[in-house]
């Protein structure tokens, strides 16, 4: 980021994703990362879709850690792709920096489940990013949205939805 970009007003709150900054720690995943210099571009500033790519690996983890393998929802036939993303950026993280993806299922809502994320420093000094991201389970041989969730996702997505609610 630019310091012209650092010094424009900032536009005001529009979105939920401005309220995750504010948010406690309870129900959030972490997941560690580096910079790495793959993940930067030539001023060895974070590339913008490198953030896209961290929060998936953070969402598919916090799917593994709560007993949901995602090779096996493919072997289902059930694939969850991406039908909607809003990412802001709030300050850039430079190679070799340590950040900490945060990531939690927000809600289930039908067949789409939406997800928050923060990126932040590890001491949680400074945000970087938030965002959130919203799947829809989709059929693989059919390519069509499935009217419901398989029923082993079901029962895993309820349980962390009450874990969240409480």
């Amino acid at each position: 980021m630019s310091e012209e970009t650092l010094n424009q007003p900032q536009l005001p709150p529009t979105s939920a994703l401005d309220k995750l900054s504010n948010q406690g720690s309870e129900n959030w995943f972490e997941y560690p990362v580096r910079v790495q210099p793959h993940h930067t571009d030539y001023a060895g500033v974070v590339w913008h879709g490198t953030y896209i790519a961290w929060m998936e690996e953070a969402r598919v983890e916090c799917l593994r850690a709560i007993g949901v393998d995602y090779a096996e929802l493919v072997v289902l036939g059930c694939d969850l792709p991406v039908v909607e993303l809003s990412v802001r950026y709030h300050r850039s993280i430079q190679l070799g920096m340590a950040a900490v993806v945060r990531t939690r299922m927000a809600e289930v809502t039908g067949v789409r489940i939406n997800w928050d994320y923060a990126i932040e420093s590890p001491d949680r000094q400074e945000l970087y990013v938030t965002a959130q991201v919203t799947l829809v389970a989709v059929d693989r041989e059919r390519g069509k949205i499935l009217r419901q969730l398989p029923a082993t996702v079901q029962d895993v997505l309820a349980r962390l939805s009450a874990s969240i609610s409480q």
